[in-house]
């Protein structure tokens, strides 16, 4: 089948992923680079849930939460990650077309799902600093499971649609993705159909679900900054400070790539690309070092797993 052979997109059985568009030899180095990456990531997330999972003390709300992120971000990486380092020693760079599918639909589950995660944590945050009597009224386990259930549930309405919209255009203008991985934009411009509705519809989804999710995020903080301020002890006020931090690191690296990827005009295809390495590879990757390296309750738990001296190591 050539780049320019089909008219009707059930025709379509295989699509070619052109990734990053350098010279051959530096094809090696690309994927050394995302071996490294995805290496960190494994190592990193799967560790961080270890670490959750098995010490008693972590058995908090926050580090339930934690530990789902953990594991979105282990598997939405691995939706990713596996394939773009196949194609770069692939002569053909092909993925099928249910494998397209299915690699959208669960990138689009587990990334809303992340950002519906940051949310969630941003407001455990602001009840723990500013309503800490009602702590654990508010948090409690049930609560905390509902919250992380809803999380998955609009990962997976959002992905339905969004995977059932792109999969519904026909597709006859080429079969080679300007991409690293099978996305909707790119995806779209392969696309013979009238694309507008499309591209109203997906703009609209994708501020239906990050501007609801910024919000929280920036009301609960503005609360925890008012609250912290009248800490009268700078102990007291770093320390809090400290708790939130990391996780304002990682929300501006997710929601800044994801808002320049998804809510501005699609006319840069490889600055595309990088601001989408941003969130699918380097979040995953420094999500379990921000929160390992900058947590004392989780330094001193990997103490009490690996030993003092390998703790000494780390922390060097």
């Amino acid at each position: 089948m050539g780049d320019m052979g089909t008219t009707n997109h059930s025709e379509v059985t295989d699509f070619i992923l052109v990734g990053f568009r350098v010279h051959p030899e530096l094809h090696i180095l690309l994927f050394l680079i995302f071996l490294l990456v995805y290496a960190m990531i494994l190592l990193g997330n799967i560790g961080m849930m270890v670490i959750i999972m098995t010490d008693p003390r972590l058995n908090t709300p926050m580090y339930f939460f934690l530990g789902n992120l953990s594991f979105v971000d282990l598997f939405y990486s691995s939706v990713i990650a596996p394939k773009a380092m196949i194609n770069f020693w692939s002569e053909s760079k092909s993925i099928s077309y249910a494998g397209c599918v299915t690699q959208l639909f669960l990138f689009a589950l587990f990334i809303v799902t992340e950002g519906f995660l940051l949310a969630v944590m941003a407001y455990d945050r602001f009840i723990a600093i500013c309503n800490p009597l009602l702590y654990t009224v508010q948090m409690s386990t049930r609560v905390c499971v509902q919250l992380v259930a809803g999380s998955y549930f609009c990962g997976c309405i959002s992905s339905v649609l969004q995977t059932n919209m792109t999969f519904t255009l026909s597709f006859c203008a080429s079969r080679a993705i300007d991409h690293f991985y099978c996305d909707d934009r790119p995806l779209q411009r392969l696309s013979c159909s009238d694309i507008f509705i499309h591209k109203l519809i997906s703009f609209c989804l994708s501020g239906i679900i990050i501007l609801p999710t910024i919000i929280v995020i920036i009301v609960s903080y503005l609360y925890i900054v008012s609250t912290v301020l009248k800490i009268p002890s700078t102990e007291g006020r770093q320390k809090a400070f400290s708790t939130c931090s990391s996780h304002l690191g990682v929300v501006s690296v997710l929601y800044g790539a994801g808002s320049f990827m998804y809510l501005t005009p699609d006319r840069f295809p490889e600055l595309s690309k990088v601001a989408s390495l941003c969130y699918t590879l380097v979040t995953p990757m420094l999500n379990p070092l921000i929160y390992s390296l900058r947590n004392k309750d989780v330094k001193e738990a990997l103490r009490r797993i690996l030993g003092g001296n390998i703790f000494l190591f780390i922390s060097v």
